[in-house]
């Protein structure tokens, strides 16, 4: 594998495309990563993979938005989170990794109709007793596919998208949900044999990487006003949502 061209070409487009994600820019980007990967390795190989580069990532995440994220919203998403995890834990050869993809797809498009038809984001961050529970099903949803495919980013998205977040507070709240999900999600990917020697050898090439994908992402954050940024959100999101659902229907 690391001797092989064809896992450089597809690995190294995907390791950016995650880290521009976390840099701020095109959330739900990184979902592609994975699948991307998946042409040339196994979808828990590329899993096994990217999760150390993403923890890095995280660490830079954390440093280029600290102080700018929403702890109301966390305090709901977090603690469900790691019901999601373990939940993905316990699925381990039981669910699919496509039937996965498959459910987050169609409920994207689902959420994404929804916001178009009625053409505005709800107002305040007031933790009403519903927004408690969409929250707690958003972190849930996130950590289970997060850790199945590294694919957390549209339940989040479907969640904090709905909340009055100016984009910096959007992207850093994401950012602080992902450390501590990916970050926990180290123990069974050791416990489960996903941290191999292998799969951290290709870590360690590709770990440079990870700056440079950070630093696009915080660059064209900064560059880009609110209303483009919420809009390409919703497209990436879309355009993530029809890929889940191409991978998710390929379940022979």
């Amino acid at each position: 594998m690391l001797s092989d061209p064809l896992f450089y070409a597809v690995a190294v487009p995907a390791v950016l495309l995650f880290g521009i994600a976390k840099g701020g820019f095109g959330s739900g980007l990184g979902v592609a990563s994975v699948p991307l990967m998946s042409l040339v390795v196994s979808p828990v190989q590329a899993a096994g993979i990217l999760l150390p580069i993403l923890c890095l990532m995280d660490l830079i995440s954390l440093w280029a938005y600290r102080g700018k994220w929403v702890w109301p919203e966390l305090r709901s998403l977090i603690p469900a989170s790691l019901i999601g995890v373990g939940l993905g834990t316990l699925s381990v050869g039981f669910l699919s990794a496509e039937t996965v993809k498959l459910i987050v797809g169609i409920v994207a498009l689902l959420f994404i109709a929804h916001y178009w038809f009625n053409n505005r984001r709800q107002s305040g961050i007031t933790q009403t007793p519903i927004a408690k529970v969409y929250g707690i099903l958003g972190g849930a949803g996130a950590g289970f596919t997060s850790f199945v495919a590294h694919a957390g980013g549209p339940p989040v998205s479907m969640y904090l998208l709905r909340r009055s977040l100016n984009r910096t507070e959007f992207v850093a709240t994401t950012v602080v949900f992902f450390a501590v999900v990916n970050y926990v999600k180290l123990i069974p990917y050791g416990w489960l044999g996903q941290l191999s020697t292998d799969n951290l050898h290709a870590s360690l090439i590709l770990a440079p990487l990870a700056p440079i994908g950070v630093g696009l992402g915080v660059w064209l954050h900064k560059r880009v006003s609110d209303r483009v940024f919420f809009r390409f959100v919703y497209l990436m999101l879309f355009i993530v949502a029809l890929k889940l659902i191409s991978d998710g229907l390929r379940l022979g």
